[in-house]
Formats: structure tokens, sequence, C-alpha cells
């Protein structure tokens, strides 16, 4: 099944907080990780990356690894300078109130998930 990020807007009940990023880009797995050397460590290109983190630097690392959208979790405010940024970059930034351990569980279930490293 091809998930697209205006997908998981819709059945996680997502916030978009980017004005000019598409919503059309297919997921290709998810990454949930607060610190950033370890996306950069091992997120993969097309992936949703779901965090605690609301800074520019997230921007920029979803920039650098070509990541489908950012979610931002448990209820964390987004500053305009981050929205903007994102916005630049053509990265959709989606805000929520639940935990990201409840993200990660409704990615799941919609078929979206991460690579194993333990293999």
């Amino acid at each position: 099944m091809i998930v697209t990020v205006a997908d998981i807007v819709k059945h996680l009940g997502l916030t978009v907080v980017t004005k000019r990023a598409s919503l059309a880009a297919t997921i290709s797995g998810g990454y949930t990780a607060d610190l950033l050397s370890c996306v950069m460590a091992k997120a993969q290109p097309g992936n949703v990356w779901v965090t605690l983190q609301a800074h520019p630097n997230v921007i920029a690392v979803a920039s650098l690894l070509n990541l489908s959208g950012v979610v931002i979790t448990e209820g964390n405010s987004v500053d305009q300078p981050t929205i903007e940024k994102a916005d630049q970059e053509g990265i959709p930034l989606l805000t929520t109130p639940l935990t990201s351990y409840s993200v990660v569980e409704r990615l799941s279930a919609l078929g979206i998930h991460g690579i194993d490293y333990t293999s």
C-alpha cells in the first residue's frame, strides 16, 4: 500500500504547520529519535521522522536526508523561523499532542515501518 504525507495527516489527525510544503510525498518508512546524530546516521530518504524536537536544525537534517516529512509530538510548539525554513526546504512539518510512541503505533498500523538494524 502506498502511503503519502496527506494520508498520515488524515488518519492520525495531524496539524500541518507549513503552508507551502507538498503533502503528496510518498512515505517509504519511518524513523523515531530525538538525537539529530542518530537520525543523520540511520534515517533513510523518504522516511517520515517522528520527534519531540521543534527547531530549525530538525529541518536542516530532514532536508539533508530528503525525508518525506517531520511529525513533532507531545504538543510541542514550532516557532515561525522553523516553519519558514521548512517551507523553504519543502519539508512538511506536522504536529500532534500524541506521544511519539502513539504516533509510531499508528504509523505501523498504516503499514509504515522502520528498518530493523538488529538483523
